[in-house]
């Protein structure tokens, strides 16, 4: 048959889908991979087994990591929820649409700029179906809502916190310490604190109502459940077309709640700080599993990215029940600790696994990376890099030589092996106090009149940041200073001056900031 002969033939086979014997076969185009993207909530660097806790168990998340690449240095744009959260949903820093800081309530009015493409949109427009569950913080009013950000289904809560339980039953556990922010239905010290039995726990309100779409709905499981089986409600509802699921758990984030089923494991931890939290986590690492068993299931192991990451470290306020280790710093704080992130990516036949990386990189790359593997082309000029050539591509070079964050008038930086952060003085008169003193709008936090503390770190040496080289190295923190600058001039003013102020003590120094 002619090479003309051979072209019909394959053009009546696509037109008609049947073929005669001895026609050309014509192959389908293979399915694009679906992506998950599971964003834990103010998750400690070292609060699962293959990051090193020696309390907490975590064999799905370690079995995630087995199957793809473990990240050492995987940073986040902000050290606090709702800002870190637009930067994953856009691949841009917020401060270049002016989502700066919390919301603190003005997520019920407003939200991300309506300018800024979501990845819900990105992946909508590869014609992947799209799905958020949990938590979204990113806008509640009209426009803002995750329904009209890109999103085709949306079930979870839409502010920044909840209870995870309404009522208690036996063996039941709720933790609150002198320091977390609010107690969700319990005073400070009240019968529901510190381990006491079930039965002397009060009914609790959840905080922030749940939605599936538009609606309110009523949910009596344990709210980690709840998300765990909607996002496998969602995988088999997609199963049969490309698909993009937002998986944002509220766990282990406060108020410290737990079920009978997961206290239960660690009912030999004394400290009931630590006891709560290790079974919230389980209830996360519960969570990855059945979602890898629902894809397996339905035969789409092989073919979909799961990315599993946190919104910032965890809290210093609830004391001793989380750790970083081996960083330094907290929820809130720009040390490694309140930026540096667990951070995992796995894609069967796609990328290595068992592998640990030691390149930096960022959420920032979620959007860029999970757009190429779809073919979307995103509009907006991103920050953020497509990881797959670096990860299966061959490129040897860091995706993320230099990141940058910014809070008010608090800088940070991190370029190659040097990290500085610049952080507003204190009044020596204030006390220290954590997430306490909303700024009244209007009112823009400037460069304090006691001036700015700079703190230089190498982290290849000095990983925990405990050598402060700023007064040594007076020409690095020079040249820091100016890539700041440079690249402060694409960004634009906070959408709101509302922010938490703390005062906290750093190296011995009274610093402010801002998160």
């Amino acid at each position: 048959m002619s090479r003309l002969g051979l072209i019909l033939r394959a053009g009546l086979v696509l037109a008609f889908g049947a073929a005669a014997p001895g026609a050309v076969a014509v192959s389908a185009q293979p399915r694009p991979p679906n992506v998950i993207v599971i964003v834990a909530d103010d998750l400690g660097y070292g609060d699962t087994a293959v990051y090193g806790s020696k309390i907490i168990k975590t064999p799905n998340i370690d079995a995630l990591a087995a199957d793809g690449v473990r990240f050492t240095q995987g940073y986040v744009t902000h050290p606090v929820c709702a800002p870190s959260r637009a930067a994953i949903m856009t691949g841009r820093y917020q401060t270049r649409f002016g989502y700066e800081f919390n919301p603190v309530g003005r997520d019920r009015t407003g939200g991300v700029a309506l300018s800024e493409t979501f990845i819900g949109q990105v992946m909508k427009s590869a014609g992947y179906s799209t799905g958020i569950v949990g938590k979204w913080h990113l806008g509640e009013a009209p426009g803002y809502y995750p329904l009209d950000r890109g999103f085709d289904s949306f079930f979870g809560v839409t502010a920044g916190a909840t209870a995870f339980m309404t009522t208690f039953g036996p063996g039941d556990e709720l933790y609150t310490h002198p320091g977390s922010e609010g107690s969700y239905g319990t005073a400070e010290g009240g019968p529901a604190a510190r381990g006491t039995p079930a039965e002397q726990m009060p009914t609790i309100r959840a905080r922030a109502p749940v939605r599936q779409g538009r609606e309110v709905v009523e949910v009596k499981d344990y709210l980690a459940d709840a998300f765990t089986d909607q996002a496998v409600r969602f995988i088999g509802e997609n199963k049969d077309r490309p698909f993009f699921l937002y998986l944002a758990h509220m766990v282990p984030h406060t108020p410290l709640q737990a079920p009978a089923k997961y206290i239960d494991r660690y009912r030999h931890i004394q400290n009931p700080g630590q006891r709560v939290y290790a079974a919230m986590v389980a209830s996360l690492d519960d969570s990855v599993g059945a979602i890898r068993a629902k894809l397996k299931a339905e035969g789409l192991d092989k073919n979909t990215l799961i990315v599993l990451t946190s919104d910032n470290g965890c809290a210093g306020y609830v004391g001793d029940a989380c750790t970083n280790a081996p960083l330094n710093g907290y929820k809130g704080s720009h040390l490694e600790g309140g930026v540096r992130v667990p951070f995992i990516m796995a894609l069967p036949g796609r990328l290595p696994a068992g592998r640990v990386e030691e390149r930096v990189i960022s959420t920032l790359d979620i959007l860029p990376t999970a757009a190429a593997l779809a073919g979307a082309k995103p509009q907006s000029k991103l920050d953020g890099v497509n990881l797959m050539p670096y990860l299966a591509g061959g490129k040897t070079e860091t995706p993320n030589p230099t990141l940058y964050w910014r809070s008010g008038p608090n800088f940070a930086i991190r370029d190659g092996d040097w990290k500085m952060w610049i952080v507003n003085r204190a009044d020596p008169s204030e006390q220290v106090r954590v997430g306490s003193g909303v700024t009244p709008d209007g009112v823009v936090a400037e460069v304090s009149p006691f001036g700015q503390y700079a703190m230089l770190y190498n982290l290849k040496t000095d990983p925990g940041e405990s050598r402060n080289l700023a007064t040594a190295r007076p020409e690095v923190v020079a040249r820091l200073k100016a890539k700041i600058a440079e690249w402060d001039k694409a960004n634009v003013p906070a959408q709101w001056t509302s922010m938490r102020q703390s005062v906290r003590e750093f190296e011995g120094q009274l610093l402010k900031v801002y998160p």
